[in-house]
Formats: structure tokens, C-alpha cells, sequence
């Protein structure tokens, strides 16, 4: 306890040094979905290479089929081995002239509130998240000249556009990349002054449909009442997916969905928010979710579908009296649980089969699915987790699910056979992915004070 005190106060000497250094990183515009910021990306992956070789890491910057990847290594003979995941690429900063200052020249602010943000593209969404890991590894080094326990860090640049070509590279260096688990920043806090771990991430499915009917667009005054109108097919068949109690009526849906565990619903009913006060932001009061389930429960562990854009026939200015020839819509499905994507899929599509009339066709686009991931209850380390960031926020963690998917989190248990532990600073209100965006310092600050508890625990 002796060492733990000392790092923690190293950790505040080196306060001003470390936000200099999130600074620095933050000033390189590594906007990965923008062919004219490869440059940039390269030059991240470069800053937190050059950073973590400091700190005496065994560092390489890795070729990917797109922007590198950082793997870095601090060995420490046969003890527990943890790896950390982050990402250096940020989303791009459009519409530009909403932002109250340059994105990429970070600052600090004072809200009327009284509290300090950081200020700038990636404050949140992963720079400052990531540099919170760093920066505690780095407090240990100088109080004690060496880390608790083996490290492995693992850097990409890419998951804002996907993570495309990360799962082939952990795929191709599983044995480098072998740990007793994950360690991942990237989720947020219950609330200020909360701490939460992420227990589960939702899977995604997304597929798109079309109901085809006669061969053109028809001439509803001669064919109304007699010819099939897709947008009416189409229509029908997406509101009998949900029954009135919001449950979906696919059959087979379900499978693979389990409840919570009676403690863990016993916490949720204790902090689950109301429906108006959570929708409120968005200028609604009335939960449409199952009726039966608790508003957390609707947002983060039980499955969902949404229909995510519809469309068929005329939609210009002005009058057009027609009959479509087709309609088209774009559903997403919501994951967790041991929901399987592909069943989840053939089920859909059998539910909209179904329902096609005669004279009628339907096709489907397919997209990626990824199935959801979860850490369990009685996961040995979460206790640990868990305690060690009630010592450093004076109120126990929250275990909560994120609505959300981590693809990436999949392919680490798939790939490395790893559990991930979803410990994240970030705060609703940090505007990520929009323009203006902060971090607070108390996220910052105590982010860093966090990991040097949690890897202080993890190593006993």
C-alpha cells in the first residue's frame, strides 16, 4: 500500500506534464476515414509508439492493409499479463463551423458549473481515454521503476471507420498478443461521479429489403384498389415485427436471450432512470420498449430492431398520383446473450417471406453481423476491478451493458480467447463524435488514478 501511495502522488506531480502530453497527441489530426489524413494517422501511431518506447516498452509500428498499428510490450517474467486496446484515429470534424475553436488545438475550459474540460477532436473519443492507461503505467515507472504486472498495448488506428483490417492482424499475431485478459478504454461512467465497467455489448445484424411488385410505376386511378402496393407490403410486414407489448414477434428471436441474474436486476431497478427523464434530451417522455423491462434493461441488455430509413415511390415536390413498383427499408437488430447472428438473420428474412403476397417479390442486401460479447457476473478479476475503483471514486462501481458494439471485443475472445474488462471515463454529455468535443479533467485525472488502482489489483 506503501507503493500504491506513492504512485497515486506521482500521478498528481505529473498532472501538468501529462495533459502537455495528451495535448500533444491531440494536435495530430488522425482522421482515418480521410484518405488526406493518412499522413496524419502515421504520425499518431508514431507519437504513441515514440511515447510507450520511453516508458521502455518493446515497441513496433505494424503494417496493416491500412493505417499502422501500434504493439507494445513490458514484460515481467511469469505474473499476470494484461493487454490494452485503444485507437488514435478520430472521426472527422464536419460540420467545421460549429466548432467554438480550431478542433485540433486543444484546451482547457471552465462551464459555468465551475467544472474543467479538455477540449478538441478525440478529447474523449480515444485519445484522452488511452493516454489515462499510459499515463498510469508511466506513474509507475517513476515511483517504483517498473510496472505490477506484464503489459501488452495494443493501438489501432482504424475503429472509426470499422476496424476493417484489425481482426486479420490479431488473427496473424495471436501468439504476441497472449494475455490473461483485456483491458479496454473506451466505454464511459454511470454518471460524474460513478464508475461503471461495461459488462456486455450488444451484436449487430443490419440488413436491407425490397418488396417488388408490377413492372413500373402504375397509375393509381387505374390501378388503385386491384394492383399490390409495395410501400403497403413493405409496411405491413415492419409493423407486425413488434407486438403491442414491444416484444419482437420473429420467431425464434429470442433464443439465447437469458435474464439477469436477480442481484444484478435487484442494482438495476436501484439506478435505472425514467423513461421521461432519459428521453428528455430528445424531446420525448414515453418508453417504447418492452413495457415489462426497466428503461436500462430496454437500452442495454435486451435486444431490439429498428427500422433505420424506409422508401418507395414519389417523394418530390408537388402531387403524383402512382401506385410504386417497389419499397425499400433498412433494419438493424440489436444483439445479446447467445443470439446468433446468422439465425437471427434467416429468421428475418423467413418472417418477411412470409408475409409477401402473391405478386409480390422480396430481396435482401446482407451486411456484416457480429454477435454480442459479455463478461460474466462471476467473472475472478471483476471484484477486484470493481473495489479498486470505489477506492479511488468514493462510490461503488456500476455494472451496466453499453447498447453499443466493440466489434473488435468479439474477435479478442473469438481470436485470443481473452475476456475484456470495459473500464471507460468518458461522460454522456462529452459530445463524441460531434462537434465541441470535451473531456473532463476529473475524467482525466482520475482516469489515470484509476488504472494505477486497477492494475495495483489485478497484480495481487
Amino acid at each position: 500500500m506503501a507503493d500504491l501511495k506513492r504512485i497515486l502522488e506521482a500521478v498528481d506531480c505529473e498532472l501538468d506534464r501529462s495533459l502537455e502530453r495528451l495535448f500533444g497527441l491531440l494536435r495530430i489530426a488522425s482522421i482515418s476515414t480521410d484518405p488526406a489524413h493518412a499522413t496524419d494517422c502515421r504520425r499518431a501511431a508514431d507519437w504513441v509508439a515514440a511515447d510507450l518506447a520511453d516508458l521502455g516498452f518493446e515497441v513496433g509500428v505494424r503494417e496493416t492493409g491500412g493505417h499502422p498499428v501500434v504493439l507494445a510490450k513490458h514484460l515481467d517474467g511469469n505474473r499476470r499479463h494484461v493487454l490494452f486496446y485503444g485507437h488514435y484515429d478520430v472521426q472527422p470534424v464536419d460540420p467545421l463551423d460549429l466548432w467554438e475553436t480550431a478542433p485540433f488545438e486543444p484546451r482547457i475550459t471552465t462551464g459555468r458549473d465551475g467544472i474543467q474540460h479538455i477540449v478538441a477532436r478525440g478529447a474523449c473519443d480515444d485519445k484522452g481515454q488511452l493516454m489515462t492507461f499510459i499515463e498510469a503505467c508511466r506513474a509507475y515507472k517513476i515511483a517504483t521503476g517498473t510496472l505490477p504486472l506484464g503489459v501488452s498495448v495494443l493501438i489501432e488506428g482504424e475503429e472509426e471507420m470499422g476496424s476493417k483490417h484489425l481482426p486479420a492482424f490479431v488473427g496473424a499475431f495471436r501468439d504476441e498478443l497472449a494475455a490473461d485478459v483485456a483491458l479496454v478504454c473506451d466505454t464511459g461512467m454511470w454518471n460524474r461521479t460513478t464508475p461503471a465497467i461495461t459488462m456486455s455489448l450488444r451484436g449487430l445484424v443490419y440488413e436491407e429489403v425490397r418488396v417488388r411488385a408490377a413492372s413500373h410505376d402504375l397509375h393509381s386511378g387505374l390501378f388503385g384498389g386491384a394492383a399490390q402496393n409495395p410501400v403497403h407490403v413493405l409496411s405491413s410486414i415492419i409493423a407486425a415485427i413488434h407486438d403491442d407489448n414491444g416484444r419482437i414477434t420473429i420467431p425464434g428471436f429470442y433464443d439465447g436471450v437469458e435474464e439477469l441474474p436477480a442481484d444484478v436486476k435487484a442494482e438495476y431497478a436501484k439506478i435505472s432512470p425514467s423513461a421521461e427523464s432519459f428521453l428528455s434530451t430528445a424531446g420525448l417522455k414515453e418508453s417504447a420498449g418492452e413495457r415489462d423491462r426497466l428503461l436500462i434493461e430496454q437500452i442495454s441488455t435486451r435486444p431490439t430492431c429498428d427500422v433505420n430509413g424506409i422508401w418507395g415511390g414519389y417523394t418530390g415536390p408537388g402531387t403524383k398520383t402512382i401506385i410504386p413498383a417497389e419499397a425499400s427499408a433498412k433494419v438493424s437488430f440489436r444483439l445479446v446473450g447467445d443470439q446468433d447472428p446468422d439465425k437471427v438473420r434467416e429468421a428475418f428474412q423467413a418472417f418477411v417471406r412470409a408475409r409477401v403476397p402473391a405478386d409480390c417479390a422480396v430481396d435482401f442486401i446482407s451486411h456484416k453481423g457480429s454477435p454480442a460479447v459479455s463478461l460474466p457476473y462471476d467473472h475472478p478479476l471483476l471484484t477486484s476491478a470493481c473495489r479498486a475503483l470505489e477506492d479511488e471514486w468514493g462510490n461503488p462501481a456500476v455494472r451496466v451493458g453499453s447498447g453499443g458494439s466493440i466489434p473488435i471485443i468479439g474477435d479478442f475472445k473469438r481470436l485470443l480467447g481473452l475476456d475484456s474488462l470495459l473500464i471507460g471515463f468518458g461522460l454522456d454529455d462529452d459530445r463524441v463524435h460531434s462537434p465541441n468535443e470535451k473531456y473532463n479533467l476529473a475524467s482525466f485525472h482520475k482516469g489515470i488514478r484509476s488504472w494505477v488502482r486497477v492494475l495495483h489489483a489485478l497484480s495481487q
